[in-house]
């Protein structure tokens, strides 16, 4: 009985740590391949900055620009749609008066940088150079 050797079977054992990496490659997948839909009540969806502070200004002009590209200047109450070619006069006619004033830019989240930066510029020409860009 010495020759006969009783062999012991391993139990199977299953490995873990495989399936645990594809679940977790399936959950980071699922989570940057998500939408994120919020209900827009306003034409203009401001971009989301996470430190973004309160645009409580007092003596401001606001330029908003839509997706499309078209801009609304707004000085106190009054508002008015104007061309790039207005906002440039009216920008003129107002760092004529004054350097001091801060320039609030509204644009939806969509709109193309070229419309933006162009504001901006405008406004840096005519010595306006406190521009603040406004988000949710």
């Amino acid at each position: 009985m010495s020759g006969l050797h009783q062999r012991r079977r391993k139990r199977p054992e299953m490995n873990l740590v495989p399936l645990i990496d594809v679940l977790v490659m399936l959950i980071f997948f699922a989570f940057v391949t998500m939408q994120f839909r919020s209900v827009a009540t306003m034409n203009l969806t401001l971009p989301k900055v996470e430190t973004a502070g309160k645009s409580e200004l007092k003596d401001s002009l606001t330029i908003t620009i839509t997706k499309e590209g078209e801009f609304t200047f707004q000085s106190g109450a009054r508002s008015r749609k104007v061309s790039l070619d207005e906002l440039e006069k009216l920008i003129h006619e107002v760092g004529g008066i004054s350097k001091d004033i801060t320039v609030l830019i509204r644009s939806d989240e969509n709109t193309p940088l070229r419309h933006i930066t162009g504001a901006m510029d405008i406004c840096r020409k005519n010595g306006l150079n406190k521009i603040r860009l406004q988000s949710r």
